[in-house]
């Protein structure tokens, strides 16, 4: 691939620019819920991403695709918690990309602890 290079047998993959609205996605998964983040690769039913929230609860969006196109309307009503360096997740049965408005909504939602 033209994206890798490999230095002292050990090889390296570029990291994708994450301000382009394609890289940030919502990921719907059979058993693992949901998570929003930027997709660093996808192996058939794996897909592993980069600064990751688990999308734990969502309102102001009626569905994961209008939470993909538009963002909330109600931040205050979403439950994400702090997002995460990396995660890799089974079972994907979606990707969605998000447009960058919908990116900002999600990422501007306060972290949710309990």
């Amino acid at each position: 691939m033209e994206n890798e290079i490999t230095v002292n047998g050990e090889t390296y993959i570029r990291k994708t620019h994450e301000t382009a609205d394609s890289d940030y996605v919502i990921v719907r998964t059979e058993s693992a819920g949901v998570h929003a983040g930027y997709l660093v690769s996808r192996n058939g039913s794996e897909a592993e991403l980069s600064n990751a929230r688990r999308i734990w609860k969502w309102s102001g969006a009626a569905s994961l695709s209008q939470l993909a196109g538009a963002g909330t309307s109600d931040p205050g009503g979403c439950k994400f918690p702090a997002a995460i360096d990396k995660i890799t997740v089974l079972g994907v049965i979606e990707v969605i990309p998000c447009t960058e408005t919908a990116k900002n909504l999600i990422m501007g939602v306060d972290s949710w602890v309990q």
